[in-house]
């Protein structure tokens, strides 16, 4: 067997997942064997809409830092997605020096990510082809190609001394994928000869049945969207998806148009992969963005970031006439990508602005502009069927997801009590007994607003949420330190809550239970006059607006 001489006295392998299980995004998992360990993939997770101010999230991985008996051997990454490699250099802040594996694509878009940060000299980087053998520290790792909706993907099959352990990352069964690279489907299927003892498996459309459409069908979409088209054409979707700008470009170019790019992330990654081979986008078809004007509006296709909504993103700013490039009527709009769970109202509302600004949009199910990079149900029984595993983790999905799939694997032969549901932080450990669910380690969300990471915390965002939702009232109150009187009518300043040239009854109000409420505290400490004056006014308040703003109350001893 494949590093055996490696396993000798291993009493067990620990598998921790501290991101991917139970959300969608921020995936990350550690496997941990005498004490040194390896990790795969290292994302973020974009905010909810309740999470105001948060830029992104990132796993929880304090549990690392506090094992000073725990070496990190290597960092491994199945693919480019900001999911999968958008928390880098938070990761390698931690723990400096630790080598990086990537495939040349993902290596690339790290290295960016590296620069950007004046990081490049934190870790070396490694690259590997699909295929190649990684010796990792005590971990011997098999990669094998998968395909998904960014080209250089690869799963890993993990040897230890228990049974091999297959991580498939995010994959679909394409058998006509863009860049002409199918699964490795013998590769699969060799492992099932050796036997896997534990399958990690993609279960984001676990609830979606059928197979997975290849990404060719969105070819025939987008011709038959250009070929109507009268005016220009503007793509928006990811921007790390190379495959779908491949395409666009291909039709783009048998119709006589040329290609602009707009976002810097966007711009940053083509220039990546066309310096890599991996997109085939001819100088002369380029244009500059600020160009397109002097060319006539049939002749031009502009690629853009934004098909999620985001409140930055160049889409939105088109449709709120705040970007270079303006919106009119004739311009077609098209989406080409699904809306990620949370984002629906975003989403929706770009499109309705774009509309108003008198654009066609096209966006699934209008037309098969888009397809998952994630396999469907049949894509997840066909992995099942391929490796048969002893024991099995779904992974990288909801909660919802994460059963589905469960369920799924239940229906594939795989016995009930071999089939392991569990959220971020539940370490899985095999030993010479089998595969079971050992104990709970941190694994929740760590919010980065700004520079500021993981300052921000679940009470912070709940002051946002209030704020947001009813705003503050502060007054302000000076007391003579003598007498313990105010000195004059307190100042009330409100933002968000009312407004105030128009609530004046209700302003005086306020002002009148604050001067009630000082004489009735005459002789408390001004911090127990501010909190009886806060909880005083938040009653009144509410009785009269049914609304609970944020009071703050300054008390002043003059």
């Amino acid at each position: 067997m494949v590093g055996w001489v490696k396993f000798v006295m291993v009493k067990k392998v620990r598998v921790l997942p501290l991101g991917g299980l139970g959300e969608i995004g921020k995936n990350m998992t550690v496997f941990e064997m005498d004490n040194r360990a390896i990790i795969v993939d290292t994302g973020i997770m974009f905010p909810a809409n309740d999470m105001f101010g948060v830029d992104y999230i990132i796993p929880d991985f304090t549990y690392l830092q506090s094992r000073d008996d725990l070496r990190i051997e290597g960092i491994l990454y199945t693919h480019g997605h900001e999911d999968h490699i958008g928390a880098i250099c938070h990761v390698l802040e931690a723990f400096p020096n630790v080598p990086i594996f990537a495939t040349r694509l993902t290596a690339g878009l790290i290295d960016v990510k590296l620069r950007e940060k004046d990081m490049v000299s934190t870790a070396p980087i490694r690259i590997f082809e699909a295929g190649d053998l990684l010796e990792v520290g005590p971990f011997t790792v098999e990669s094998f190609h998968v395909c998904h909706s960014i080209p250089d993907c690869v799963g890993f099959a993990i040897n230890t001394p228990f049974g091999l352990i297959v991580h498939t990352g995010d994959y679909k069964f394409d058998n006509t994928p863009i860049d002409n690279k199918p699964p490795d489907y013998a590769r699969l299927a060799e492992y099932s000869r050796r036997g896997v003892k534990l399958l990690m498996a993609d279960s984001t459309n676990a609830t979606t049945e059928g197979w997975t459409p290849s990404e060719s069908v969105i070819s025939e979409a987008f011709d038959r969207v250009f070929r109507k088209a009268k005016g220009r054409i503007i793509v928006a979707t990811f921007a790390s998806l190379i495959s779908r700008i491949q395409q666009v470009a291909d039709v783009a170019q048998r119709y006589g148009r040329r290609m602009a790019i707009a976002g810097h992330s966007m711009n940053r990654n083509v220039d990546i992969a066309r310096d890599l081979g991996m997109l085939n986008i001819p100088d002369r078809m380029l244009v500059d963005l600020n160009q397109i004007d002097l060319l006539p509006p049939h002749e031009v296709i502009v690629m853009a970031t934004g098909a999620q909504g985001e409140p930055s993103s160049v889409l939105t700013r088109m449709a709120a006439g705040r970007y270079r490039v303006e919106v009119t009527k004739g311009d077609t709009i098209i989406i080409s990508a699904h809306t990620i769970p949370g984002n629906e109202e975003m989403v929706s509302r770009r499109i309705n602005d774009l509309f108003r600004r008198g654009a066609n949009v096209i966006y699934d199910p209008l037309e098969a502009v888009h397809v998952s990079g994630h396999g469907n149900r049949e894509d997840m029984r066909m992995m099942i069927n391929l490796t048969r595993p002893e024991y099995f983790l779904p992974i990288h999905g909801e909660l919802r997801h994460l059963h589905a799939h469960a369920q799924l694997a239940r229906e594939s032969g795989i016995r009930g009590e071999n089939i392991m549901v569990v959220e971020n932080g539940h370490v899985i450990e095999l030993d010479k007994h089998g595969v079971h669910i050992a104990e709970r380690v941190p694994g929740g969300y760590v919010f980065v607003d700004g520079n500021s990471v993981g300052d921000v915390g679940r009470a912070v965002l709940r002051d946002r949420e209030i704020l947001a939702q009813d705003g503050f009232v502060i007054v302000v109150m000076n007391v003579d330190a003598r007498t313990n009187q105010l000195m004059q009518d307190p100042e009330i300043i409100s933002r968000g809550f009312v407004y105030m040239r128009d609530a004046s009854e209700l302003i005086e109000q306020i002002r009148a239970s604050a001067v009630r409420l000082s004489k009735d505290n005459r002789k408390a400490s001004a911090d127990a006059l501010r909190r009886e004056v806060e909880d005083g006014l938040a009653a009144m308040i509410y009785t009269e607006t049914r609304r609970r703003p944020m009071i703050f109350c300054v008390v002043n001893r003059v």
